[in-house]
């Protein structure tokens, strides 16, 4: 009876010992097993890599690999920056200078209608004065429509000073009583396109000294 007595207590202390301990919880904050899992993962592979001093092959060929990817990404997204760059650049040239032959092929026309205007005297019948108002006319018409496309007039005037940027000489002549590089004589009238000379204004300089 003594024996069966001792076995009972026995198997009460083992069954006492297999049961699972309490959790303990000690926050109302739900836990992130996966950040949990991240955590040990990151304090093993740290207790690894001080424990070796050297970087695994294949981890180290994986972090080339990376670095390599990633200099092929940067260079590709250089090369499309650049490309587009070029891209607006050009539209903004087409749109201003895009129409710079043609503006170029008008400048006679402007050229014949103001040798008209500056040929016809004081002397003139009211037909002829009537052809001349539609010469103007159309003189002036065609200035706004090259001041809408950005073409300026370069009107330079007798005695200023001979600009190379803006000004081709002609011709030189030591004229009395101008100083030397004065502008003596204008033949023809110069136009800017936006900031690009379309073409300088053909002048005659004094060579006097």
């Amino acid at each position: 009876m003594a024996n069966a007595q001792k076995e009972d207590n026995i198997f009460d202390e083992i069954a006492d010992a297999s049961e699972e301990p309490e959790v303990i919880v000690t926050s109302d904050e739900p836990i992130d097993i996966e950040a949990e899992a991240a955590a040990f993962a990151a304090a093993d592979a740290g207790e690894s890599l001080d424990a070796s001093d050297e970087i695994p092959a294949g981890v180290e060929a994986i972090i080339q690999e990376r670095d390599e990817l990633k200099d092929r990404l940067l260079r590709t997204m250089a090369d499309a920056e650049n490309t587009r760059k070029r891209g607006e650049r050009d539209r903004r040239e087409a749109e201003q200078y895009g129409g710079a032959k043609l503006a170029r092929d008008m400048l006679p026309v402007y050229d014949n209608l103001k040798r008209a205007l500056d040929a016809a005297g004081d002397d003139v019948s009211e037909s002829e004065k009537a052809v001349l108002e539609g010469v103007e006319l159309t003189m002036r018409e065609l200035l706004n429509i090259f001041s809408k496309h950005g073409i300026q007039l370069i009107a330079p005037e007798e005695g200023e000073t001979f600009d190379p940027q803006m000004h081709q000489a002609m011709f030189e002549a030591p004229v009395p009583g101008t100083k030397k590089g004065a502008i003596i004589q204008v033949m023809a009238e110069g136009f800017m396109l936006h900031d690009r000379l379309l073409r300088p204004a053909q002048v005659g300089v004094s060579s006097a000294t």
